[in-house]
C-alpha cells in the first residue's frame, strides 16, 4: 500500500498551497471554482509528480483522477455537488496516496463540518459581511465546497510532511 512520503509532500506543498487557498477564496466570493485552478493543480501533478513520485505511482494517480471525475460528475448531475467541486476533487485525487485514503476521507469530513459551521456563522456576522461585502456565498443556500476541498488537501500534505513514510 503506497503512502505519501514526507519528501513528496514537501515538494508538492509550495505549488499546491496558493491554488488551494485561491479555490477556497474564489468559491466563497463567486461560488465558483475556476477551470484554470483545476488545470493548475493538474499541471502541478504532471510536473512535480513526475519528478518526485515513482513512475508507477504517478500513473496510478491518473486512474484515481478518472474515477473521482466520473463519481463527481454523477453527483453533480443529481445535484449533490457542483461541477467545479467535482472537477477540483478529481484534480486533488492524484495527490492522495491510496494507503492514506481512509485518513484523507476522515480529514475531508472533519474539515467540511468545521468549514460549514464557520461559514454559516461568518455570514451572519456584520463584521465579516463588512470585510467581504457582496460575496456570493453569503446569499446562497449552497455551501462553497471549495472552502473545504482546498484546505483538506493542504492539511493532508502538511500531515504527510510530519508523519509521511520514510520512503521517497
Amino acid at each position: 500500500m503506497m503512502m505519501m512520503s514526507a519528501h513528496t509532500a514537501i515538494w508538492f506543498l509550495p505549488f499546491v498551497t496558493p491554488i488551494a487557498l485561491w479555490v477556497a477564496w474564489s468559491d466563497m466570493k463567486w461560488m465558483k471554482i475556476h477551470n484554470y485552478a483545476v488545470l493548475a493543480l493538474v499541471a502541478v501533478y504532471i510536473l512535480i509528480g513526475l519528478m518526485v513520485l515513482p513512475f508507477q505511482a504517478w500513473l496510478w494517480g491518473w486512474a484515481s483522477l478518472a474515477v473521482v471525475l466520473v463519481v463527481g460528475f454523477v453527483l453533480a448531475n443529481v445535484g449533490l455537488l457542483g461541477a467545479g467541486d467535482a472537477k477540483f476533487a478529481a484534480a486533488m485525487a492524484p495527490f492522495i496516496a491510496l494507503g492514506d485514503l481512509s485518513l484523507f476521507l476522515m480529514l475531508l469530513a472533519s474539515v467540511t463540518i468545521v468549514s460549514f459551521v464557520a461559514h454559516r456563522v461568518a455570514r451572519r456576522t456584520a463584521l465579516v459581511q463588512g470585510l467581504a461585502p457582496g460575496w456570493e456565498s453569503w446569499h446562497r443556500r449552497e455551501f462553497p465546497m471549495g472552502l473545504a476541498l482546498g484546505p483538506s488537501l493542504l492539511f493532508y500534505l502538511c500531515l504527510a510532511t510530519i508523519y509521511g513514510t520514510a520512503a521517497s
